[in-house]
Formats: structure tokens, C-alpha cells, sequence
């Protein structure tokens, strides 16, 4: 493929037929993936192999807390818990980063059970030697809570995760009877480059992409906070002749609580993952088109 650099942003172009991509399920359709650039590959390599034109725009960077005082704490006392739980790939990440920081192993793991939210974040501790003991049938809160409620009680639980998050997991298990420690592993901001990048493709008709991706409750709201929040709330009508920039865009989510995220800032929500993982964003986006 070519690639046609334009104001810093990678753009590829559409497929030639002569590069492979002719034939191919999503040849001629253009997504724009906003994950965090360091993690935007098995999502658009997915894409590319499926013949879509792929837009890398980051709408969420990830960055290192302000303090890591209450996480070290707790590394440093992990002998007084029973229970672990991490809800991302970044979680995990920034959790073993600071455990090698402080001189400590896997060892000190040892003696915990495990609580992973999804396949990717188990597959990332394990990587890391540590077996994981649950991972919910759905990729949500919820469903951590749902595995956990018949042996949490009384139980000390660390959880680590971003700064701003869902409160679902500690205020439930609480209610359950554990003792849960929540303490910031890393935090997520909005890349200041990602703003007039991402208005110049929506302004150009020939690199508007035909869909967005969003995989989290933070790429939506990190979105919105990127354009004028106004402009996306409900597709509003072009205003006097100019043509909106979401005209024509479907929105992907990769699961339900990206979707009602989506909803509750006034935004529709064209494509759904049934499973809420990547492969299964993927698999949303071909069904769609295909459909």
C-alpha cells in the first residue's frame, strides 16, 4: 500500500489492485482506530488483512500516575491480600513495572488468586508467569462481581487499575463483604496532537473514514472532548449547506459499556461486538459490511 503523510497522520490510501487487497471482505471501506498508539496494532493490522484503509489517530494516551505512594504500598504488602484483580493490558503493564521497581518478584504473588476482566489481560499476566483463576464469561464489571460473589467475603482484594474508572467492581465487592484496596496503576489523557489531525480528516471528504472505532469508555469521551462536543451530539443537520462531520460515519464499540457510554453523550451506536474483545470488534465491523 501507499502511504500519504498528512499532518503527521499515517493515511493509507485506497487499495490498489495490484497490492492484494482486491477482493478482499473490507477492501474499499476506511476506519479510523483511536486506541492508544501503542496498542492500535493487532486492531489494525486485523483490519488491514481484511482490505480496509486503516487512520491511526490516538484519542487516549496512557501515562504514569502522579504518585505511585498508595500503589507501592500496597506491593509492599501484598503478603496482606488475598486477592488480585486487573481490568486491562495497561493495568497489568504498569502493575509489573512498578513490582520490578521495588526489587519484588513473582513470588510475592504466589500466594494470591488471580481475577483477570478479559482473555487479553489474562493472556498479559500469564505472559508474566502468574496463573490467573477467573476471567468472567463477559468481558465487564459486572461479571467479575458475578464470578467473585460466593468466595469474596471477608477477603482483602487489591485492585489496580486507572485513575479514572468504573466504580462497579470495589463498590460491589464491598457490598459482598471483601475489603478492597483500590489503588492507580496509570492514568489516561487525551493527546494533544490527536486534535487538529483528527479534524482535518473529518473536514476531507476523501479521507472522512466510513467508521470509528472506539474500545473504551475513555476513547468516547476523550473523542468528543478532541472535536466540539456539540457537533456529534444526535448527527445534527449540516448548517447552512456545510456538511456534518459525522455525515455518513458508523460507530463501532467494542462492548456494552462503551455503547452506553456512546449513548449517554447523545451518540448512536451503528456496530456492536458480540464478543468484547478485539478479534470480536473486528468481526462486528465484516458482519456489518457484509450485511
Amino acid at each position: 500500500m501507499t502511504k500519504t503523510p498528512h499532518a503527521g497522520t499515517q493515511v493509507l490510501t485506497r487499495p490498489d489492485p495490484r497490492s492484494g487487497q482486491k477482493g478482499k471482505p473490507l477492501a474499499g471501506l476506511r476506519v479510523l482506530v483511536g486506541r492508544a498508539a501503542h496498542q492500535a496494532g493487532a486492531l489494525s493490522s486485523g483490519l488491514r488483512k481484511l482490505g480496509a484503509e486503516v487512520l491511526e489517530i490516538p484519542f487516549i494516551e496512557i501515562r504514569k500516575p502522579r504518585s505511585y505512594g498508595p500503589l507501592d504500598s500496597a506491593l509492599q504488602n501484598l503478603r496482606d491480600y488475598q486477592w488480585l484483580i486487573l481490568t486491562s493490558v495497561n493495568g497489568v503493564q504498569a502493575f509489573w513495572e512498578r513490582l520490578r521497581k521495588l526489587g519484588l518478584t513473582k513470588k510475592q504473588l504466589a500466594h494470591l488468586q488471580v481475577a483477570a476482566i478479559g482473555p487479553a489481560t489474562k493472556q498479559a499476566i500469564e505472559k508474566r508467569g502468574i496463573r490467573v483463576d477467573v476471567v468472567p464469561n463477559e468481558y465487564v464489571a459486572e461479571s467479575v462481581v458475578a464470578r467473585l460473589c460466593d468466595c469474596i467475603a471477608g477477603r482483602r482484594v487489591l485492585l489496580a487499575r486507572a485513575k479514572v474508572a468504573r466504580d462497579v467492581i470495589p463498590r460491589e465487592l464491598r457490598e459482598l463483604g471483601a475489603h478492597v484496596d483500590v489503588v492507580e496503576a496509570y492514568e489516561t489523557v487525551i493527546p494533544r496532537t490527536s486534535r487538529a489531525r483528527l479534524r482535518a480528516v473529518l473536514q476531507d471528504p476523501k479521507r472522512r473514514p466510513h467508521v470509528i472505532t472506539f474500545t473504551s469508555s475513555s476513547t468516547v469521551r476523550n473523542f468528543l472532548a478532541l472535536l466540539e462536543r456539540n457537533v456529534w451530539r444526535g448527527r445534527p443537520r449540516p448548517r447552512e449547506g456545510k456538511v456534518s462531520p459525522v455525515e455518513r460515519i458508523r460507530l463501532a464499540s467494542i462492548g456494552p459499556v462503551t455503547s452506553s457510554t456512546l449513548r449517554e453523550l447523545g451518540l448512536p451506536v451503528d456496530i456492536e461486538a458480540k464478543e468484547y474483545t478485539i478479534p470480536g470488534l473486528i468481526a462486528a465491523i465484516l458482519d456489518s459490511h457484509e450485511s
